[in-house]
């Protein structure tokens, strides 16, 4: 079996010795699989599972993290995220000059509305993954953004819009379904856990008024494009043994503004006391960490306006996710995250950034 005629198993259990060999070949090659066993599922939205493995002969990961889209989610992930977005971004094979998990083999079905992808299990190195309920120290979140200054660097500007391997990636832009979030479910969970003024916000004022003016300015005529993780909340990181804060879940990878990942990720990834303390010499670590030429680079104040007005994506996202119930995270991570952008949207006047900038 060639990694060309690989195609997608129907089930973790239809992931056969022979077809584990093909995948790993290129990363490990020599190597034999001689059984393959399910240790670990987890099928929501999307399907993963973490996989044990064994040799027949030659030497490879003990384990893998395996995932697939659930069928009868695709629509769902299609309309929010983009179906295949994470594994032609892997299958391109483009550098991203940060910590991430290493892609072994990445398969697209689009007749199916199916993709796989099997990856590297970065707990198998010490990785530790994070949640908003462990939240980051001020050193891990600085590994973080200049992580991201790293990957910005690499594909600002035009040198994003003129690679070949990645005319594909769309813009960031409002995604429908946001505005019908029962977000009375939300007020009811944080009483007066945040500042008056979230609460008392409607839909309207949330996802129109504030998210989509916000995110109409990542791709705006004046705004500097680059790729975008997208999705860079604290929930889809991991810290190394040695701090190193690597980044999981591309599925939502878009060009636009550097401000959407900056301030998502920088500002769930620490405590509200943290951040203000801190989120100044952040964010001049990431403009240090930028590898641009002077006419390129953004100044200071419009990194910090820009960063302010990024609040509104957190909030948005995070409201409607506690509005969701149970069915989406955990009530206590939804509620700690909501917090930190409630505070920060209040600390930042969040709405006065935007009117700046739209």
């Amino acid at each position: 079996m060639t990694l060309a005629e690989l195609s997608i198993p129907q089930s973790w259990e239809a992931i056969t010795p022979e077809w584990m060999t093909t995948a790993l070949g290129s990363h490990h090659p020599g190597v034999v699989v001689d059984r393959v066993r399910v240790a670990l599922r987890d099928d929501g939205t999307n399907r993963r599972a973490r996989l044990e493995l064994s040799y027949a002969a030659g030497s490879g990961p003990a384990t893998v993290f395996a995932k697939a889209v659930d069928p009868a989610h695709a629509e769902l992930v299609a309309l929010t995220s983009g179906l295949y977005h994470e594994p032609r971004l892997f299958a391109s094979e483009v550098p991203l000059p940060l910590d991430h998990p290493a892609v072994y083999v990445a398969l697209i079905d689009e007749e199916r509305a199916d993709f796989l992808m099997i990856m590297e299990d970065v707990v198998a190195r010490g990785g530790d993954p994070r949640d908003s309920t462990r939240p980051m120290t001020v050193d891990q979140a600085a590994s973080g953004v200049r992580g991201l200054a790293r990957l910005h660097s690499q594909y600002w500007g035009d040198r994003l819009t003129r690679h070949p391997a990645l005319g594909w990636v769309e813009p960031f832009v409002a995604f429908d379904g946001l505005q019908y979030a029962p977000l009375d479910i939300a007020r009811e969970r944080l009483g007066d856990a945040v500042p008056a003024e979230i609460p008392a916000l409607s839909g309207e004022e949330l996802f129109v008024d504030i998210w989509a003016r916000y995110i109409a300015t990542l791709t705006g005529p004046s705004s500097p494009q680059t790729l975008l993780h997208g999705d860079p909340h604290i929930g889809n990181t991991y810290v190394l043994p040695d701090d190193e804060a690597g980044f999981l879940d591309w599925q939502m990878v878009r060009r636009g503004n550097f401000s959407l990942d900056l301030g998502y990720f920088l500002q769930g990834a620490l405590t509200i006391e943290q951040r203000r303390r801190s989120e100044r010499e952040l964010l001049e670590e990431y403009r240090d960490a930028l590898t641009l030429p002077a006419e390129e680079m953004p100044s200071a104040a419009e990194m910090l306006l820009r960063y302010r007005a990024s609040v509104a994506h957190g909030l948005a996202i995070w409201m409607a996710t506690l509005s969701g119930g149970d069915a989406w995270q955990r009530p206590e991570i939804c509620l700690a995250l909501v917090q930190r952008y409630a505070q920060a949207f209040v600390d930042l006047d969040t709405r006065a950034a935007i009117d700046a900038i739209a």
